[in-house]
């Protein structure tokens, strides 16, 4: 009888309004964006939905002008939601500050008006460097008024990177704070600015908000307190080329010289309101928290623009998750009713680690919808969130993107219809998102089978260019596979077309002639019940290319014995086979993390190898780098080496 049944066929009908907006998407793209784009107001509408003349330049929206800080802003600011809270902002100590959309609106104004008042202009190069604080967005969204093309700095990095950052992008004004808290400390960010300045071409302006009060020093003629040249009024937002530039974020590159991405300013806000909107849907009433830095991509769509486009209200915290205890979190998800929280796969291991005891002590009942972000998420830490912070009710919105694709390319959607979920898999592409998963030589890979993930077609929220270097924007996206987007990364595409992200292509080990994925060894050992965390990279070999060595930490109840290194090394042959067994597992107290809680592998591997570590100036945690030395100081003296 179960030969004639269609045991196999299945449909998913909850996600029948996905399959629908996916095909219009990719069938018939113009009409579906000009249906999409009208989730923000325009003050001119465009002529054109894409222009593709000048591949891989694509201009989206074309000649229509826009702002940012109006859409995020006046829409809202005389009508009903004047009195609704933007931000609920959290500092590390002392009371929260509340702001509403009508507040936030004055206060970009009168900070606008004050950058007009010292000759900013459009076009003009402003830097950004800020910690946490309700400050930051107001800077961001007032340069966005008045066309002023910004680039944030992590308030984590030094005065090298942040000198380099001010020359790259051109920047004559720095907005900064006298300092920051973190972990209780103070951060002397003004001092900081004071010495990238030195080491820089020179700025004409340097604001500051005062934020701890620290005793700095002010240039007379340059320096400039926040508080004292804001002016109240109106300021006019500039009417805005869909194709101007909004802003210029740096991230790494491989050549050690960081890319300065751009992103324009009517595409972006289009695909960054609608992914919002399509995964996670947040509510009317919903009390969103994106737990990330506003330094990073992360921040600028998701902490500040998409929520504000929206209008809803965001929580914003100022410290680090597991400070003064390792519940912070679960205390402000609590105190402030958080519905939907979204932050990344290493914080979710780091709290991992401290146990269950801590979640437990707090009701968790507001949460709706759970996200992650930065990178795949392992099944291990898949499974402690679902269940221990969701308590099984709550799915897990695992997004993949990064800087330059603006917003969520692969993720579940709320909105839409969700999938059933795979632990660890970011599942189906966003509407407009066309992924590919290649072999080496370009041809489509079979399914299972692992490849570099490509995108085939334009979306909105791509960005423009490398700042100053059209050149390295072809060369770094779109040369290997000519004509597609290259995301840098490996993946798979099951028989359920679901798509597994397998970590950076360039993070590879050539071990015996295998090419091993570092995250392939790092997720089972983490799967593993003794392990919090797990960072593994390549000990270069004469004969076999790459050796594996990995660092781990052990969650709290677990003692580092030789003959635990021994079980892991056995249990990783039995489930991985033994090309995957690392040659050495060495056990430390923590691992060099940046502050927003990405594990530095290249500072490990640098201080394994006795090698100089280079700018560690994000490092959060400046003690686990001097464990990982002493281990291999004990180490080295025990080999003789």
């Amino acid at each position: 009888m179960k030969e004639t049944l269609p045991v196999d066929e299945k449909y998913r009908m909850h996600m029948t309004r996905y399959f629908e907006e996916y095909k219009r998407a990719i069938n018939d793209p113009v009409d579906f964006w000009r249906e999409k784009s009208k989730i923000i107001d325009w003050f001119h509408p465009y002529d054109t939905v894409l222009d593709e003349s000048n591949k891989p330049f694509y201009k989206w929206f074309v000649n229509g002008k826009t702002n940012m800080s109006y859409n995020c802003l006046d829409r809202y600011a005389m009508t009903e939601k004047r009195n609704k809270v933007a931000y609920i902002w959290v500092p590390e100590k002392g009371e929260e500050k509340v702001i509403t959309y009508f507040g936030l609106y004055r206060r970009v104004n009168a900070f606008a008006k004050a950058l007009l008042n010292l000759g900013i202009k459009k076009g003009d190069g402003v830097t950004i460097y800020l910690p946490m604080i309700l400050e930051a967005p107001i800077a961001m969204l007032a340069c966005a008024r008045i066309g002023a093309v910004f680039n944030v700095v992590f308030s984590g990095f030094g005065e090298e990177a942040l000198a380099q950052r001010i020359d790259d992008s051109n920047s004559k004004t720095v907005i900064t704070a006298d300092g920051g808290y973190r972990k209780g400390k103070t951060v002397q960010l003004k001092k900081i600015v004071d010495s990238a300045i030195d080491l820089s071409k020179g700025v004409d302006n340097v604001i500051v908000v005062r934020n701890t009060y620290d005793k700095i020093n002010m240039e007379s003629g340059r320096d400039y307190y926040y508080d004292e040249i804001l002016e109240d009024g109106y300021v006019e937002p500039e009417e805005l080329d869909s194709s101007d530039p909004l802003f210029i974020l740096y991230t790494s590159g491989t050549t050690g010289k960081p890319k300065g991405i751009v992103h324009g300013n009517g595409g972006y806000q289009v695909w960054i309101a609608n992914t919002l909107k399509w995964a996670f849907n947040p509510g009317e009433s919903d009390r969103w928290w994106c737990a990330a830095d506003i330094g990073w991509i992360t921040g600028h769509s998701y902490i500040v623009f998409a929520p504000l486009l929206l209008g809803i209200t965001s929580i914003m915290y100022e410290g680090a998750i597991d400070y003064p205890k390792p519940d912070k979190m679960w205390e402000i998800v609590e105190k402030y009713g958080v519905n939907i929280l979204y932050t990344s796969p290493t914080a979710v291991r780091l709290l991992m680690k401290y146990g269950d005891k801590y979640p437990l002590n707090h009701d968790l009942s507001s949460l709706k919808t759970l996200g992650t972000v930065g990178e795949p998420i392992n099944p291990a830490a898949w499974h402690w969130f679902y269940e221990n912070i969701g308590k099984g009710r709550c799915p897990i919105i695992d997004t993949y993107w990064q800087t330059e694709t603006g917003g969520f390319t692969i993720a579940p959607s709320v909105e839409l219809g969700m999938p059933d979920l795979k632990p660890g898999s970011a599942t189906f592409p966003m509407p407009g998102i066309v992924p590919e998963i290649l072999r080496e030589e370009g041809t489509p890979a079979k399914s299972g089978e692992k490849g570099y993930i490509v995108i085939d077609k334009p979306w909105p929220g791509l960005m423009m260019t490398v700042n100053n270097d059209d050149q390295r924007y072809i060369d770094t996206y779109f040369s290997k596979f000519p004509g597609k987007y290259l995301m840098g990364d490996y993946a798979i595409r099951d028989e359920d077309n679901y798509f597994w992200l397998l970590g950076r292509s360039d993070e590879v080990l050539k071990v015996s002639g295998h090419r091993i994925g570092t995250i392939e060894i790092e997720d089972e050992l983490v799967s593993l019940k003794e392990i919090a965390e797990a960072a593994v990279f390549g000990k270069p070999d004469t004969v076999k290319g790459d050796t594996i060595i990995a660092f781990v930490t052990l969650k709290d109840g677990f003692e580092k014995t030789s003959e635990l290194i021994d079980a892991l090394k056995k249990r990783i042959r039995h489930d991985l086979g033994p090309i995957m067994v690392p040659e050495e597992i060495h056990i430390v107290p923590a691992l060099p993390k940046t502050r927003s809680g990405k594990i530095m592998r290249r500072v490990i591997k640098a201080v394994y190898l006795n090698q100089t570590t280079g700018d560690i100036s994000t490092l959060e945690n400046e003690s686990s780098v001097e464990d990982i030395k002493k281990a291999m100081e004990i180490i080295r003296k025990g080999t003789g080496d």
